[in-house]
């Protein structure tokens, strides 16, 4: 057996054991009407300039609470549904003009493809008046998540999805429909998760003699939000082991956004985050994040990572990569998407040739309303659960229902064709 933390915490001597990977040894326009209650849209998201696909644009439909995101190609579905009148899709992207288009003018779109237009910024870090360095607004930030993400609890609607390969070829898909019972920012309570729909699908031939299972499921993604869980990133008192500067400004939904690189100082020697850091100019909120593990010590990085294994193998990381994202309503943030990638090196003893495993899963929030009962989740999920490995649901077209979930890519789309194959020779 073989597990591998999916979230680590630094220092090494202050690594708390949180949602894992666990590894055991085994042998143009589309748009159409479903007629119940809501139609699904479907489009793509480019640059206007370069026309390159957007990855994780934001796309929500106005004066409402209901969002998705686009995919790695920049395709997005959305359900909406037909008692709304006159609804409009709002388009944004870091650095880009949010767009505006309503739903009878996205009806006559080319190839249903939404161009958005980069937005340059003139915005000088001279005009922060109370700030004095990059550092000092990182603290304002920090300090300020009772006043910019809200004081009340909020139950959250969002669709997870979580891929691992050996190599490029596909060997388990995991989706989900949860409930997020987002406890206040102000709290120390953490959130709780409630099951709505799940799905999943292992091929233990692609696996080699390893089963790779992700412990965690949604925690591990809603660990991601380091406004909420600022201990798995950093806190105050660990600023001092990082360097902050400032980079070039940005624009998100037509705000003005300062950018903050972050890294460990030279004189750490234990592996730390790094990466960038997207303020709001007004608020100080984070608007988003991406960040990466520094695994440049071998060693020390599977320390970190890896509790239990064989024997006979040896393991390592070659990439960890988290994003999160948060949403503006009303002057209030909240926490809107995330997304984990993390690369592993198995290699065994007297085998010529290593095996690589990727893991990818991410979360995006569709919907969300407060909850001022503070109700309890009816189908709670475990931080340490398993997602069942049941594929059932690959083979009913309309499993999600009314549900809004990530569009899959392409490579998605291919494994579940297959799934759907052999389900049918199976039956």
């Amino acid at each position: 057996m073989l597990t591998i933390n999916s979230f680590v915490m630094k220092p090494i001597c202050k690594i708390k054991l949180f949602p894992t990977l666990l590894l055991i040894s085994l042998f143009s326009i589309q748009l159409f009407s479903q007629d119940k209650g809501f139609t699904e849209y479907k489009g793509i998201v480019k640059d206007n300039d370069s026309k390159n696909e957007l990855t994780f644009a934001d796309i929500n439909i106005v004066g409402t609470n209901i969002s998705t995101i686009t995919n790695n190609e920049g395709e997005f579905l959305i359900k909406i549904p037909n008692d709304l009148i006159n609804p409009t899709l709002s388009v944004s992207y870091l650095g880009f003009k949010e767009r505006n288009i309503s739903l009878e003018d996205f009806k006559m779109l080319k190839r249903s493809t939404i161009l958005l237009i980069p937005e340059a910024t003139q915005l000088s870090q001279v005009n922060i008046i109370t700030i004095k360095d990059a550092e000092s607004l990182v603290k304002a930030m920090l300090s300020k998540k009772g006043e910019n993400y809200g004081g009340n609890s909020k139950i959250m609607t969002a669709f997870y999805r979580e891929t691992i390969k050996n190599r490029r070829k596909n060997a388990s898909l995991s989706e989900a429909v949860v409930n997020i019972h987002k406890a206040p920012y102000t709290s120390l309570k953490n959130d709780k998760v409630d099951l709505i729909k799940a799905r999943k699908s292992v091929d233990y031939t692609k696996l080699d003699t390893i089963a790779v299972k992700l412990i965690g499921g949604p925690f591990s993604a809603l660990y991601t939000d380091m406004i909420k869980y600022q201990q798995f990133v950093f806190t105050f008192e660990d600023l001092k082991d990082y360097d902050f500067t400032f980079d070039n400004s940005s624009k998100v939904n037509n705000r003005d956004v300062y950018v903050v690189n972050f890294k460990q100082k030279d004189n750490i020697d234990y592996p730390l985050y790094f990466g960038k850091l997207y303020i709001d100019s007004e608020s100080f909120a984070l608007v988003s994040a991406a960040y990466s593990l520094n695994i440049s010590n071998r060693e020390l990085a599977s320390k970190m990572f890896i509790r239990k294994k064989p024997r006979r193998v040896n393991v390592w990381p070659t990439k960890a990569s988290y994003r999160v994202d948060y949403r503006i309503k009303d002057g209030q943030w909240y926490y809107g998407y995330s997304n984990i990638a993390l690369s592993f090196k198995v290699d065994w003893e007297q085998k010529l040739f290593n095996s690589v495993y990727t893991l990818n899963s991410e979360m995006a929030v569709t919907d969300w309303r407060s909850d001022n009962t503070n109700s309890k989740p009816l189908n709670p999920l475990k931080p340490s659960m398993i997602l069942s490995e049941e594929a059932s649901g690959f083979s009913d077209p309309d499993f999600w229902g009314k549900y809004n979930i990530i569009e899959p890519e392409k490579s998605i789309e291919s494994a579940i064709k297959k799934i759907n194959r052999k389900l049918k020779k199976s039956s």
